[in-house]
């Protein structure tokens, strides 16, 4: 039977390869739904990205529900500078969406789902700030003990940060919501910088997915074409790193990840290390660990899955 995931995010060239990646393995995972939340570029820039990502995979049955515009204490920290205007910047013509959003609330849907949906049987995958997910928990505190797992893309131990220099920016941009979602008590496994750092892009890899010849293939390579130019000449690397698609991948191939069961905690307060992921990476504190902290990824092995997944798009 389909793992029942609901993926929430901020579209994002890499949300886009997460969100193939999860279209294309129906038999493996069920996706409920999919919530749109404020990062990467503002909630209607991501709300109408996320519903082209699903026409480019053929899957416009796909619910597509907006959630939260802002943080949940804070002004909203945008990332056109990565993204672009758009925030998939890359191909020539982005199209209107045909799909229509759907009427409910992002995290009404995600309570809703939550209580109707056997306990334990629904998995969220956050590849954006956790906003939708902090507010949902606040509202409704007795869907947590529900939820089977949360998958998330967040956070850096060793990597460090990529908007500040203590600070992941899906952290960044809402702390107080991650700090809610860490202290929950569900189930967490996380995919932090040091793991998404590793799934680097290469000419190879880009051309492997633009010679599928389909339309999801030309538009991932066509987006990571423009992705990738930021990292190469902000850390001289590679290529870009596909920091969402490790969420789905996870799900789909677990054994391509390695990390550490470990306590992890967010800083609200400070000026300086807002945002900051405090990883007890070496168990110096009594703090019960709370987190599957990835550090290690099968790069190849990732992007091989990647590319046999968006083949069947």
């Amino acid at each position: 039977m389909a793992r029942k995931i609901i993926i929430d995010t901020d579209p994002g060239q890499d949300d886009a390869a997460a969100i193939f990646l999860a279209l294309a393995s129906p038999e493996t995972l069920s996706v409920l739904g999919i919530t749109t939340v404020a990062g990467n570029v503002p909630l209607a820039r991501t709300s109408e990205n996320a519903r082209i990502v699903c026409e480019w995979a053929g899957k416009p049955e796909t619910r597509v529900f907006a959630g939260c515009d802002a943080p949940m204490q804070r002004a909203l920290v945008t990332a056109e500078h990565v993204h672009g205007k758009t925030g998939l910047d890359g191909p020539a013509n982005l199209p209107k969406p045909k799909i229509a959003l759907q009427d409910q609330h992002g995290v009404d849907f995600i309570i809703d789902t939550l209580r109707a949906e056997p306990a334990g049987s629904v998995t969220l995958c956050t590849l954006g700030p956790l906003t939708n997910i902090g507010t949902a928990f606040a509202k409704a505190p007795e869907i947590i003990a529900r939820v089977a797992e949360i998958v998330m893309m967040g956070g850096a131990y060793f990597e460090v940060g990529n908007i500040t220099p203590a600070a992941e920016f899906n952290i960044y941009v809402d702390p107080e919501a991650a700090d809610i979602v860490f202290k929950s008590g569900c189930k967490l496994t996380v995919m932090p910088l040091d793991v998404t750092h590793k799934a680097l892009t290469s000419p190879a890899r880009v051309a492997a997915l633009r010679d599928l010849g389909t339309t999801a293939g030309i538009a991932m390579a066509d987006m990571l074409d423009f992705f990738e130019r930021f990292d190469v000449e902000k850390y001289g690397s590679a290529g870009a790193p596909l920091h969402d698609p490790c969420v789905i991948a996870y799900l789909l191939r677990p054994e391509l990840f390695d990390g550490r069961h470990i306590n992890v905690m967010i800083e609200t307060k400070s000026e300086l290390t807002l945002g900051m992921t405090v990883a007890d990476f070496w168990g110096v504190t009594d703090r019960t660990p709370n987190a599957l902290f990835m550090q290690d990824v099968d790069a190849d092995g990732f992007f091989a899955l990647l590319t046999e997944r968006l083949a069947r798009l």
